[in-house]
């Protein structure tokens, strides 16, 4: 079978699209605190609009907490650092940062927020250190942009207004820091406001009437990245060009603006693949997809221009390691948070994700640039080059998955690695650029959906969900037909 290969723009037009570059902004030094909103124009359709507060964190006394549990000022910022409890804007999400991407923190980082208009404060809760893995790979332009930052995974904590930060270096004890390995300079707590939810108005995301379209194979250059010209697309009420240009790369299976892409039966999937003259496609049912249109991602923070890879030869399996405390219908509210902490916090140039996916098994576009196509991600470091990263909403290490999570992983991956001829219960070789379990070059032997650990040194997906994924993998290949 002949893989579906990435189109450059991706829509079954006669005339191509072109999109002209938008230089990314220069990076700046956050000062405190900041509120770092998106302008909108009175003139522009309103996306949206969230907030970051970016807030630095004060030498701390006693790495272990007293009996009210309230760290003192202190003098040595290099073992302990926080921030006591202090009103701020409201806010959903929460993740610490730091100047330098190249530098791990050695410690804990706890948080507790108070809900907002209720007074209450909840336990210490801590946030996953080691993030270092989630990241685009060394050498590439978006990890050598000079804006990405150290970062810790984010928090979700719902509606809050109200913050308290400790972070503990490494063997750091009351009156015994002489050993303890320093925390990284800069350190700064992220509070992230995700916005109103986007009104859905009823024609959007309406199932396309006729037959489906045919995906034209063609074969770009991996890291192409088109962009639209001005008057290419045509005005859609409610989108700006930024969210047109997002919207039109997915113009083949959806109409233009739409909030959804619509199921289709394995035989309507099975004929929009482009295969060899008798070849059998192995081509799972295309699942619903909610696009970034209808989790309300905001456009205007991720960089222009889409980047790719070459084709997409395994899927690596995530969780987001942000806590099980949100609701399905809060999952597009995580998701405008994670993508805010992804690009105005890490310094990322889009979500890190291609696909996310919630407890109720909704499946959710990720990085912008068409979910047929082999787009370059930042999820697994050393092997984002021809993958795709699925991040199931959630923290997994002690707590079982949902079932119905488990499967949207499996419908997913029939469809999206079938369009490539990738069969879910085999293997791959991979090539990795550099992670903390493989050596810069070395070729490593993968299923086909593997977890995180598989290829960096991690916890993630966690042992509940990574367990999990012979079942993913089975349920994926019998969809496909095999």
């Amino acid at each position: 079978m002949r893989a579906l290969l990435a189109t450059s723009i991706g829509v079954t037009c006669a005339t191509a699209l072109t999109l002209p570059l938008a230089a990314p902004a220069p990076a700046t030094a956050p000062t405190a605190p900041v509120a770092q909103a998106s302008a909108v124009s009175p003139a522009e359709p309103v996306e949206p609009v969230g907030s970051t507060q970016s807030l630095p964190l004060r030498a701390l006394t006693g790495t272990a907490p007293r009996a009210t549990g309230e760290p003192a000022e202190s003098s040595n910022p290099a073992t302990a650092q926080g921030l006591l409890r202090r009103d701020a804007h409201r806010f959903s999400l929460v993740g610490v940062v730091w100047d330098d991407a190249d530098a791990e923190l050695h410690g804990t980082v706890q948080v507790r927020t108070r809900a907002t208009g209720t007074g209450r404060w909840s336990g210490w809760q801590s946030l996953e250190t080691h993030n270092t893995d989630h990241a685009a790979d060394s050498g590439s332009a978006e990890r050598e942009s000079g804006k990405v930052r150290g970062s810790t995974a984010p928090l979700w904590v719902g509606d809050s207004d109200g913050v308290d930060v400790r972070v503990r270096s490494e063997s750091a004890a009351p009156r015994h820091t002489a050993g303890a390995r320093a925390l990284p300079a800069g350190l700064r707590v992220e509070l992230v406001d995700p916005g109103e939810d986007p009104e859905q108005p009823g024609t959007e995301g309406a199932p396309a009437t006729g037959s489906p379209t045919a995906v034209t194979a063609v074969a770009p250059s991996a890291g192409a990245t088109p962009a639209v010209q001005p008057g290419a697309l045509p005005e859609i009420a409610g989108l700006t060009l930024a969210a047109a240009e997002s919207s039109a790369v997915n113009a083949d299976l959806a109409p233009l603006g739409a909030t959804e892409i619509s199921a289709l039966s394995k035989a309507e999937s099975e004929e929009q693949a482009v295969v060899g003259a008798g070849a059998k496609p192995f081509v799972g049912p295309r699942p619903r997809i909610v696009t970034r249109k209808g989790w309300g991602a905001d456009e205007s923070l991720r960089e222009r221009a889409f980047a790719y890879t070459s084709t997409v030869k395994a899927a690596f399996v995530h969780h987001s390691a942000t806590g099980n405390n949100y609701t399905c219908a809060q999952a597009p509210s995580v998701l405008r948070s994670i993508y805010r902490y992804h690009v105005k916090s890490s310094g990322w140039r889009d979500f890190g994700y291609n696909f996310a996916v919630d407890k109720c098994g909704n499946i959710y576009e990720g990085r912008a640039g068409g979910v047929s196509k082999a787009v370059l991600g930042a999820h697994t470091l050393g092997f984002n080059t021809n993958s795709m990263g699925i991040a199931v909403l959630g923290t997994y290490s002690s707590k079982n998955p949902p079932a119905a999570a488990v499967t949207a992983i499996a419908k997913l991956t029939a469809w999206k690695l079938g369009l490539f001829g990738r069969n879910p219960k085999g293997k791959v070789t991979l090539v990795s650029g550099g992670s903390g379990k493989y050596k810069k070059g070395a070729k490593a032997k993968l299923n086909v959906i593997s977890g995180h650990r598989d290829g960096f040194a991690t916890e993630c997906p966690g042992i509940r969900l990574y367990k999990k994924l012979g079942t993913a993998r089975t349920s994926s290949a019998k969809l496909q037909g095999r």
